[in-house]
């Protein structure tokens, strides 16, 4: 024993071991840490405020309905399952784990800032730390790119990253619409259109950038959320009909778009 401590290889190899194993554990903490933290923000609630309410104090025309962010857990259910797996699996791709797992971390604990930032309202705030979580997304969407997986790699890294990924994107545009307004912009409905157009340009051009299918359905899913908003009762009721028409066109293009990955069986 005294004879391999000594020797430096030995002893490097030691250490990156326990450096990679610190590491996933630090995935299932960081994971657990967002977890929590998202729960108090609605159950104490943080500043006395819930999401929604936040969100419901600066009115815009690219809101969606509340019932969207029931995506948030799918989100976590999928970004849990691949926490726990990549600790307690001997199968798991260790290479490809060690390049994304710090991205991971980082989005996590950014995650978690968020919540509190936004809870205050310190919205120029938000904006950064969404930049921030969104271009750690994109750099671990890129690194799955450039490797060739098999199909339960495909499943174990894809599915989850590419649902967080797709709606974090629209997130993104959200979240700096809100800033725009909180700053005195006023949302109107040629603004939105031009809007709606252009998140849905993004979305289509990453999702196929990424061959993911569970990224292009994510836009979809936000999409019908701000149609739902805008055609119910509680919502706009009816009140903008070129958003609505814009929305439904968008809606087709995504829809379009993710059969024309399945047909060229690029999906996931």
């Amino acid at each position: 024993h005294l004879v391999s401590m000594l020797n430096p290889t030995a002893l490097l190899s030691s250490i990156m071991r326990n450096k990679n194993l610190f590491i996933k554990i630090m995935v299932l903490v960081s994971y657990l840490v967002m977890i929590i933290v998202n729960a108090l923000s609605n159950i104490l609630p943080i500043n006395n405020l819930t999401t929604v309410q936040v969100s419901n104090s600066f009115p815009n025309l690219f809101a969606p309905a509340a019932l969207t962010f029931s995506i948030w857990g799918v989100i976590y259910l999928l970004l849990g399952i691949y926490s726990v797996y990549q600790l307690v699996s001997k199968k798991i791709n260790s290479k490809l784990s060690n390049q994304i797992n710090t991205l991971f971390i980082i989005s996590s604990f950014v995650n978690s800032t968020w919540i509190f930032a936004w809870h205050h309202k310190i919205i120029w705030l938000t904006v950064l730390l969404m930049l921030t979580l969104l271009a750690s997304l994109t750099k671990i969407a890129d690194i799955l790119n450039q490797e060739k997986l098999n199909s339960s790699e495909k499943l174990l890294y894809k599915i989850p990253f590419g649902v967080y990924f797709g709606w974090i994107t629209v997130a993104t545009i959200a979240n700096i619409i809100i800033f725009l307004v909180s700053v005195g912009w006023k949302s109107d409905p040629v603004w939105t259109v031009l809007i709606l157009l252009l998140g849905s340009v993004i979305t289509i051009w990453r999702m196929h950038q990424d061959s993911n299918l569970a990224y292009g359905l994510v836009p979809v899913w936000a999409y019908y959320g701000i149609w739902l908003k805008h055609t119910s009762s509680s919502g706009f009721n009816n009140s903008y009909p070129l958003i609505i028409t814009t929305v439904i066109i968008c809606i087709i293009l995504l829809i379009i778009s993710n059969l024309t990955l399945i047909f060229k069986k690029r999906v996931i």
